[in-house]
């Protein structure tokens, strides 16, 4: 079983960065194919990016050429780093950890607003 704990989220005017973490604790960080999700006021959940084990990388259009996922293993977290933010990435950012079950974290909420 994995738990997961997501950080730096906050306010920021468009065009600005921010970086989330999520952090693991648990065994087997290493296999586990970790994902981040959105999810805005009154629309559904929507995937991001994501990182397998092996480091390959995959991201929603919509935030392609801004954000990048990576990993460290050896901490047991994996990053999203978020620039040339628009009010429109507005949402609780959720952190998904996939092996055999799915594990989420509680989010963090991103706001981009002038």
């Amino acid at each position: 079983q994995v738990h997961l704990v997501e950080s730096g989220g906050g306010m920021v005017h468009p065009g600005g960065s921010l970086r989330l973490s999520c952090a693991a604790s648990g065994r087997s960080f290493s296999m586990y194919a970790m994902s981040w999700y959105r999810q805005a006021l009154g629309k559904q959940r929507e995937l991001v990016a994501s990182i397998t084990t092996g480091g390959t990388t995959n991201y929603a259009d919509s935030v392609k050429g801004r954000f990048t996922v990576n990993r460290d293993n050896g901490l047991n977290t994996v990053y999203l780093q978020m620039n040339s933010l628009k009010p429109e990435d507005t949402a609780v950012y959720y952190c998904k950890a996939l092996r055999i079950a799915a594990y989420w974290g509680q989010g963090t909420q991103v706001t981009v607003s002038s």
